[in-house]
């Protein structure tokens, strides 16, 4: 078995691996949406290490993983209005192609550049 190390405690029970050496049936979250899978409201089962443990990923299980949902018509509605409403500039009003910069406030037409 490759159970590798945990450099924070040897005692711990959540068991930790290297990287690329994480058995068959576990899969980190980007993995799990690359499949249309979520975790489904489980916790992580494992952990993956690299960068001299700088950097971690958790590891759900791939058995316990529930499909992704999709948003309804309605939601994606909303979406799209959010989205709309965050191009659009309270000063002239209109529609730009490019989300209005927060620190303006305004569309950089409108802002000049100052």
């Amino acid at each position: 078995m490759t159970l590798a190390y945990s450099p924070a405690d040897t005692a711990e029970e959540f068991p930790t691996y290297r990287y690329r050496l994480a058995p068959e049936g576990l899969a980190t979250r980007r993995q799990l949406r690359a499949a249309g899978l979520r975790p489904g409201g489980h916790d992580p089962v494992a952990q993956i290490l690299w960068r001299r443990g700088k950097r971690v990923a958790y590891l759900y299980r791939l058995d316990l993983a529930a499909p992704k949902r999709v948003a309804t018509p309605a939601q994606r509605t909303a979406i799209d209005k959010a989205l709309r409403a965050r191009r659009t500039c309270a000063v002239c009003g209109l529609v730009q192609p490019y989300y209005i910069p927060r620190r303006y406030g305004c569309c950089l037409d409108c802002h000049g550049g100052h």
